[in-house]
């Protein structure tokens, strides 16, 4: 009786504990990799936006303190050593509209898009509210608008980010180049496209690094180029490469989209059986 009792009891417990579990759709849905992921990219897009915002707010505030140049090599050094950071973790995207590249040209997963882009929306929300009380009584947490013209600033913005786009589609996703160099090629183009684009359109290349500086300085004017700009952008640069990358003769079958396929997951130089170095980015 007591054995039947203690095994009542035991099945009793177990089913309670099943009970109580989270249910096996959602294990599956938002598994613990992704949660990895999503971390490191609310962190990563928190330190992206904070130094560029940051330093453009220092910058139009008091240009002694951080010279317009000074802004954009913030920008591209903080790209940088992210990419080197958590690369290797959730490859760095930082950007919805990379993300949504990387998903159109098959790199990534699109189950995962709407993961990727809530949490940079809500590290680069993080990073402007956090600036607001830090600059106090700076009023401008280095929102991006136009010098001039709207439409001057869409253009602009589709060009600097397609050439950033560009040059990351080349080092995240062909197996031809050098990976170890992803997060110096990616830095160099932020900083160079920002110093072009930056007198023009403000150079954001990102949705989220506008968004959340215009909510938290209340400044909407224009808002609609720097989420149009970079998405036009992104889109062309990562189809644009992948059309013109070098394939092998016979065309290879199409890569599967795993929970793996992002983009700056660096690795080290192997020697084919050809004694060629294969330097690349994994998929």
């Amino acid at each position: 009786m007591s054995s039947e009792l203690h095994q009542s009891t035991e099945t009793h417990d177990l089913e309670s504990e099943d009970n109580h579990a989270v249910p096996k759709p959602f294990k599956e849905l938002f598994p613990l990799c992704l949660l990895r992921k999503v971390v490191a990219e609310t962190i990563a897009t928190f330190l992206l936006v904070f130094v560029t915002c940051g330093s453009a707010a220092l910058s139009k505030s008091n240009g002694g303190m951080v010279s317009q140049l000074g802004a954009s090599v913030a920008g591209g050094l903080i790209v940088t050593v992210m990419i080197y950071a958590v690369g290797h973790i959730s490859g760095a995207h930082m950007n919805p509209a990379v993300t949504l590249a990387f998903a159109a040209i098959r790199h990534f997963p699109w189950k995962q898009v709407p993961f990727y882009a809530v949490a940079q929306l809500t590290g680069a929300m993080a990073a402007a509210f956090t600036l607001r009380e830090l600059l106090d009584p700076v009023t401008n947490i280095g929102t991006t608008t136009p010098s001039g013209t709207a439409s001057q600033a869409l253009v602009m913005e589709i060009v600097v980010t397609f050439s950033m786009m560009f040059v990351t589609s080349a080092v995240a996703t062909d197996s031809k180049a050098v990976g170890e160099l992803a997060g110096i090629a990616v830095g160099s183009a932020v900083t160079i496209t920002s110093i072009l684009g930056g007198p023009i359109s403000g150079g954001s290349m990102n949705p989220a690094r506008s968004i959340a500086p215009a909510v938290a300085s209340g400044r909407y004017e224009s808002i609609w180029v720097y989420v149009l700009g970079p998405v036009l952008g992104t889109l062309s640069g990562a189809w644009t490469y992948n059309f013109i990358r070098v394939t092998h003769d016979s065309p290879a079958p199409p890569q599967s989209i795993t929970s793996k396929s992002t983009s700056f997951k660096l690795r080290r130089s192997k020697i084919d059986r050809s004694g060629t170095g294969d330097s690349s980015l994994s998929p």
